[in-house]
């Protein structure tokens, strides 16, 4: 089960890849084409509907990975058991706004197929198609999610945590690899 697990967040992470390269595409021909009369009819709504999914798709796999935003001023400054259970909460209470969020995206998308709802613009698509990767980005989001909170929950520390630097080299690294 765990190696399923990481190959689905894996390929999350893959998609949303794939999707940005063709996001690259996609603006490239459109900019490079203008001046030449080339146009690619509605490019900006195929590039929209691939940003949505390269950052929902993307979701799972950036979160155990640590790399999601976490505000730590309360949590770095525990030890211990204290801080063990600080993390379960967090991780549930994660869990039920994703939980919440998911279901909400899912029966959405299971709407536009029901009422056969189509985009509107050039390219008329059924919107059900656009709205599989923000959907299954967050149901991939709250499985990765649950995962992590029956792992903490079983006594072990999280998977997304990194280790605490030890020398001033791995804190210049650790800002370089974050970006700040």
């Amino acid at each position: 089960m765990r190696t399923f697990l990481d190959r689905l967040y894996l390929f999350a992470g893959f998609a949303a890849g794939a999707f940005l390269v063709t996001i690259f595409v996609l603006m490239m021909l459109l900019s490079a084409g203008r001046p030449v009369g080339f146009n690619i009819p509605a490019g900006d709504d195929l590039v929209s509907w691939c940003m949505v999914a390269t950052s929902f798709l993307g979701l799972a796999h950036t979160f155990r990975h640590g790399e999601m935003i976490r505000v730590g001023l309360l949590i770095d400054r525990l030890e211990g058991r204290t801080r063990h259970y600080v993390e379960i909460v967090a991780l549930g209470l994660g869990s039920f706004f994703v939980g919440f969020f998911t279901y909400y995206a899912v029966m959405l998308t299971y709407d536009s197929w029901r009422f056969h709802d189509m985009s509107q613009g050039v390219l008329v698509v059924p919107l059900w198609l656009p709205q599989l990767g923000f959907s299954g980005g967050l149901l991939i989001l709250f499985i990765a999610f649950v995962d992590e909170f029956i792992h903490v929950l079983r006594g072990n520390i999280p998977r997304y945590e990194k280790p605490k630097p030890q020398t001033a080299e791995e804190v210049v690294e650790q800002a370089i690899q974050s970006g700040v």
